[in-house]
């Protein structure tokens, strides 16, 4: 007896069940009310409070600051050039060579120089000979005329008495008779009477000419007031040789770095030739603040100073002054508006910020290096 066939349905043509698929309880699956879309959103609130509170703290701390980019360190700047002409026989310094004032960079020539000093010396040697020769025939003429008109008044009274003695004989002779005198008697008393009258005359004239005692005297002082005057041109004249061989020696002005050296050994130089530029060791910064940053800006103000070409290196300085005018004005050709068209553009004005520390003398600072000055306004 044979067993009986069990039928599947797959033997019947009918579709196999699908395979059960595991159960996953709901609890692993997700989070019970949504704790995981909690978790999400908390972190992005987060975020955003942190970016909420970043923005403000910028905001609050840069409303109390300014700052500019466009800002470049400023210093005094020298150029040397000679103030006499000549050919340089020493060259002393070299390019960004480090200078002291009153070091000597260069020298020219002194030759010509030494030989007009000594000329002008000897000028005023003989000047000075002359004028001393003149001031001791002052000293005499303030004797010698005086005296001089007192002779001629003595010798116009002798002449005087003399002929008043020649007049009494004539006056005598003439009186007496014929048989008491002789004609050659009277005549010989009248010769005698008019030789005493043109003695008198003789003294009168001598007196005239010696009375003007102080005028004699005056003429001989203007000569030596002329005298005086060619010594104070010839002591000129010796001032200015040994002013033009000092400057045959050109020294440094101040302390500083020479630059844009344009001379050489043996160069022929002339008045006012640019022959060094020299940049002293002083510092501070001009920063172009745009119009509307000068609002609450003002002199004494703290500034913190960051130094593109030295990162490290933190300035600190002062607001010292504020130019009373933007720099279009003082360029060659300052923007004239009144007419045409007009187009606003936002002004820049420089400030001068002097730097009171965190200089390192290791780290010189070449003027026009940019800086980014940042200005408390508290």
């Amino acid at each position: 007896m044979s067993e009986p066939v069990l039928k599947t349905p797959e033997a019947e043509g009918a579709p196999a069940p699908a395979e059960p698929r595991p159960v996953v309880d709901a609890e692993v699956a997700a989070p019970a009310d949504g704790k995981g879309n909690g978790v999400g959103k908390k972190i992005g609130i987060g975020l955003a409070a942190l970016v909420a509170v970043a923005a403000a703290w910028f905001f609050l701390s840069g409303a109390d600051s300014e700052s500019t980019d466009d800002a470049f360190v400023d210093g005094r700047s020298f150029i040397v050039s000679p103030q006499v002409p000549g050919q340089v026989v020493s060259l002393d310094v070299t390019d960004n060579q480090f200078v002291t004032k009153g070091q000597q960079l260069l020298r020219i020539d002194p030759r010509q120089y030494e030989n007009d000093r000594a000329l002008a010396a000897a000028v005023l040697e003989s000047a000075k000979a002359q004028l001393a020769a003149q001031g001791f025939g002052l000293e005499v003429a303030k004797k010698n005329f005086p005296a001089l008109l007192a002779q001629a008044q003595a010798q116009l009274a002798a002449a005087e008495a003399v002929a008043a003695k020649a007049q009494a004989d004539y006056s005598r002779q003439a009186s007496l008779s014929r048989q008491a005198t002789s004609q050659q008697e009277v005549d010989a008393a009248r010769a005698a009477l008019k030789q005493a009258e043109a003695q008198v005359a003789a003294a009168k004239a001598q007196v005239a000419q010696a009375t003007p005692v102080p005028e004699r005297i005056g003429e001989t002082e203007k000569v030596v007031g002329q005298l005086q005057g060619a010594v104070n041109q010839a002591q000129a004249r010796l001032n200015q040789a040994e002013l033009n061989l000092s400057w045959t020696v050109l020294r440094a002005p101040a302390d500083g770095w020479i630059t844009r050296r344009n001379v050489e050994l043996g160069n022929y130089v002339a008045p006012g030739q640019q022959l060094f530029a020299l940049v002293g060791t002083e510092r501070w910064i001009v920063a172009n603040f745009k119009e509307g940053q000068l609002r609450r800006m003002k002199p004494g103000q703290k500034v913190k100073i960051e130094v593109d070409a030295h990162p490290d290196l933190k300035l600190e300085g002062h607001v010292d002054s504020i130019q009373q005018g933007t720099g279009s004005k003082f360029t060659a050709f300052p923007p004239e508006n009144a007419t045409g068209n007009f187009v606003k553009v936002v002004q820049r004005v420089p400030v001068k910020i002097v730097i009171d520390s965190g200089l390192d003398p290791n780290l010189p600072l070449p003027l026009g290096l940019s800086v980014v000055p940042k200005v408390s306004l508290k």
